[in-house]
């Protein structure tokens, strides 16, 4: 009985956690009720909620001790068995995350422009999905471009900055924004590392982010979207100066990006930032 019990309440959790932040798009922009793109709103005031609603922030959904756990190992598993779902990726990197946020919003409050961006809460969306990147205007930038690099790989694979899942879990606000920071730049770092986002370019990606934030989910990802690699993939993975060995590298010793404020910085030329940001041009291997 207890363990039917425990099941059930493991499944009302991940439908919680996947029935969260639906993706962004055109066609539902306008629906979307005030709050619901933003996790953190300046706007909104705790002391204004109904009693004994202990919400922090529009979209949070608190959870006690025992639900974490139960959300942590069972979006954990399928993940797992489901590498594709991102609602359960989220769910797991929010669940299992704190410690790491702390020490990644240390390490903002530690750098000048990392305490402007925690002052400020930019968002990385475009201006109908409540942030302020006009994504026509950075197509017309100059090729080779920081902002035409980032809008040619959003068109290349379609997605768009509003795609990003919001945070729900985490309890603290400001930690809050530092996951959704994390999320909204994740496609910035494959632009900063030149990589697509096959298994090969998610998987250095993931190593690089490990080393960065050190979020469990990252790790993991890492680790086991690695042995998901096909041959050919794995050969230029793990080669002499192949991929893994530039992830961890560059992981290592390149500056936050989380500390960048890439709104403010689309024209710049991306050779200059990535030298700025001390992160090597990306191996050429066939």
């Amino acid at each position: 009985l207890l363990s039917r019990r425990l099941f059930a309440q493991s499944g009302r959790l991940l439908s919680l956690a996947a029935s969260q932040r639906r993706p962004m798009t055109s066609s539902n922009a306008s629906s979307q009720e005030p709050g619901d793109t933003l996790a953190i709103d300046d706007d909104f005031d705790p002391d204004l909620l109904p009693l004994g609603d202990i919400r922090r922030y529009p979209n949070h959904r608190p959870l006690d001790c025992g639900q974490r756990v139960f959300l942590a190992v069972g979006s954990g598993v399928a993940c797992l068995a489901a590498p594709w779902r991102d609602d359960m990726i989220s769910a797991f990197g929010e669940t299992t995350g704190e410690w790491a946020l702390r020490l990644l919003r240390d390490d903002m409050l530690a750098n000048e422009e990392g305490r402007r961006i925690l002052a400020e809460r930019p968002r990385i969306r475009t201006v109908e999905g409540g942030g302020s990147i006009d994504l026509e205007a950075l197509r017309r930038l100059p090729e080779g471009s920081l902002g035409r690099a980032y809008a040619d790989f959003l068109d290349r694979y379609g997605y768009s900055p509003d795609h990003r899942r919001t945070v729900c879990f985490v309890d603290d606000p400001e930690l809050a924004y530092v996951m959704q920071r994390y999320r909204e730049i994740h496609d910035l770092n494959h632009v900063l590392l030149g990589q697509g986002t096959d298994f090969l370019g998610e998987v250095v990606v993931k190593w690089f982010e490990a080393f960065q934030t050190g979020l469990p989910m990252c790790v993991t990802g890492a680790f086991l979207g690695s042995l998901r690699l096909r041959p050919k993939q794995t050969r230029r993975y793990l080669q002499e100066g192949g991929y893994l060995a530039y992830a961890l590298r560059t992981g290592s010793d390149a500056d936050l990006t989380i500390n960048y404020y890439f709104e403010r910085n689309w024209h710049q030329p991306l050779a200059e930032v990535r030298q700025q940001l001390r992160i090597e041009e990306p191996p050429n291997l066939k």
